[in-house]
């Protein structure tokens, strides 16, 4: 494997690859929103930020911050090798459905037991997410759910060519 060129973080920057491996859960009071079919259908000062190496953390929300109706269970699941199976959502909001665009770990591993409850979110799937009124850019990859902020720097898995980092 090739070496990485990490980039470097200013001032008030954190840096993925500073991230830990196993992945960290790191309480955040920063206002959170995901808008979807024209409305804000989630927001919170209560979401947890997944912290792992080479990715940008993935904010899940409580599931009480999300509007009545806007998640709808789906079949199916994925398994992570440290946070375990998790569960599907569509996000559905006035007749638009973005498909299992959010997720869930109903019954985490030992050590995640925290994102019981909470939501995750695929920000690209959504019409817009933010983090403290900043515009969240998409992780790139369309399998992960990072959302990128001016806070962090890369360079992030998830792009061609990044898979065996």
């Amino acid at each position: 494997m090739e070496r990485i060129a990490r980039q470097p973080a200013a001032p008030g920057q954190e840096s993925v690859w500073d991230y830990p491996r196993p992945p960290a859960v790191d309480p955040s009071g920063e206002v959170v929103e995901v808008v979807f079919g024209g409305a804000t259908v989630a927001q919170t000062t209560s979401s947890l930020r997944v912290l792992e190496t080479s990715h940008p953390p993935t904010y899940y929300l409580p599931l009480a911050a999300f509007e009545p109706g806007t998640l709808v269970p789906v079949t199916g699941t994925t398994f992570c090798e440290f946070k375990g199976a998790a569960s599907y959502f569509d996000l559905v909001h006035d007749g638009v459905t973005a498909p299992r665009a959010a997720w869930t770990y109903r019954h985490p591993s030992p050590g995640y037991e925290q994102l019981v409850d909470h939501v995750a979110v695929m920000p690209g799937a959504v019409d817009a997410c933010r983090v403290a009124g900043e515009l969240v850019q998409p992780q790139e990859g369309g399998f992960y759910g990072g959302w990128i902020t001016s806070r962090v720097v890369g360079p992030f898995k998830g792009a061609p060519g990044t898979r065996g980092w």
